[in-house]
């Protein structure tokens, strides 16, 4: 869910000139503030112990504020922009950041949230990319089963879940023969497969909503057509705020995400912090994924999505959801992940240290 505005926020009360005490650590993010829906930022404020001050990104402050981590999540977007002044811009601003980093031994933690950037870069990002992974202290995986280099330092991190962010609505219950697909909608999401299997099913009773916006006019006017020519299929194609979004997987019976590849997933996790099953691509991840949180809540597809899945799919989360029971989830509480990360700066600014 990753959206900002660029307004700079901290947390904590210190300023950005205070040294490390108390085994403090200043944790610069390279993430835009909180706006008010919930993206990643707001869980690595909230879960933050209060020996780690998070900072969120401005170049200004990455370039001359003090910090003593920085975090890097999706890099990519350091070089990223639409227009060629811009992103020429950008290119400068990033490898003056490289430099500060150099001359600070200041030390660069990396998320790893997918295994490669969506889209592919040309080869300025390539190269600015490779020269941030050759900083890198450490590596942060969401889960076990995503590769690394070889001969780094790792430390491996669950994604939280989103419980505590929407809390429970008796009122709201699952609609049966519902399906619902959200989040950002990009073709290898796999958005044209599934409305093209839905509307191979010839059932009045179902019903399928797609959410969100989609990253091109071209699929917005496929999935709107689609849309016209079957009453059965519903659309969102904007952003859509949390409560409605919320709203929306309570509201499904399943929540169908037939990614053509899946690594880490926020949807199929805030699907399951609302007690929805969904219905992935089986991998490594989504299959680990599957025995953490207990039986019929992740239900794999093999290949590409086909008619039976779906309904095999469906009938599976209408069992599970006569079972009572809810997903576990509870090694992927905030609390718990911030203690982990916190773990992992004083170990890293130590490892520095004792080299410099």
């Amino acid at each position: 869910m990753n959206r900002g505005n660029g307004a700079d926020h901290e947390a904590g009360p210190m300023p950005d000139a205070a040294p490390v005490t108390r085994g403090l650590v200043r944790v610069l993010h390279v993430l835009p503030a909180p706006d008010g829906s919930t993206q990643y930022v707001d869980h690595m404020i909230g879960g933050a112990p209060p020996e780690v001050r998070i900072l969120t990104f401005t170049w200004l402050r990455a370039i001359f504020g003090a910090y003593d981590v920085l975090h890097v999540h999706w890099p990519e977007f350091l070089v990223r922009q639409r227009t060629v002044p811009g992103r020429i811009v950008k290119l400068v601003l990033a490898w003056t950041l490289l430099l500060r980093l150099e001359l600070t031994e200041t030390p660069v933690v990396r998320t790893a949230h997918n295994l490669a950037p969506h889209e592919s870069g040309d080869r300025l990002e390539r190269a600015f990319l490779a020269a941030l992974d050759r900083r890198t202290e450490l590596w942060i995986r969401l889960n076990p089963t995503t590769p690394l280099p070889l001969g780094v330092r790792t430390a491996t991190i669950p994604h939280g879940h989103y419980r505590s962010v929407f809390p429970p609505d008796p009122a709201t219950v699952a609609e049966p023969g519902r399906l619902l697909q959200f989040g950002l909608v990009r073709r290898y999401k796999g958005v044209e497969r599934l409305l093209e299997v839905f509307g191979s099913i010839d059932d009045p009773g179902l019903r399928l909503t797609v959410a969100g916006r989609p990253e091109d006019a071209g699929l917005a006017e496929h999935i709107v057509a689609v849309a016209a020519a079957d009453p059965r299929v519903e659309t969102r194609l904007e952003f859509v705020p949390d409560d409605v979004l919320a709203r929306e997987v309570r509201r499904a019976e399943l929540v169908v995400l037939p990614y053509l590849q899946m690594h880490n997933s926020g949807a199929a996790l805030l699907a399951l912090s609302l007690d929805r099953p969904v219905l992935v691509p089986r991998s490594e991840a989504t299959d680990a994924l599957a025995r953490e949180v207990g039986e019929g809540w992740v239900i794999m597809f093999d290949g590409t999505l086909q008619r039976g899945d779906l309904l095999r799919a469906l009938a599976a989360a209408r069992l599970v959801r006569e079972r009572g029971t809810r997903p576990h989830l509870e090694d992927r509480d905030w609390e718990l992940v911030g203690i982990r990360h916190a773990e992992a700066y004083r170990r890293i600014v130590r490892a520095v240290g004792r080299r410099a």
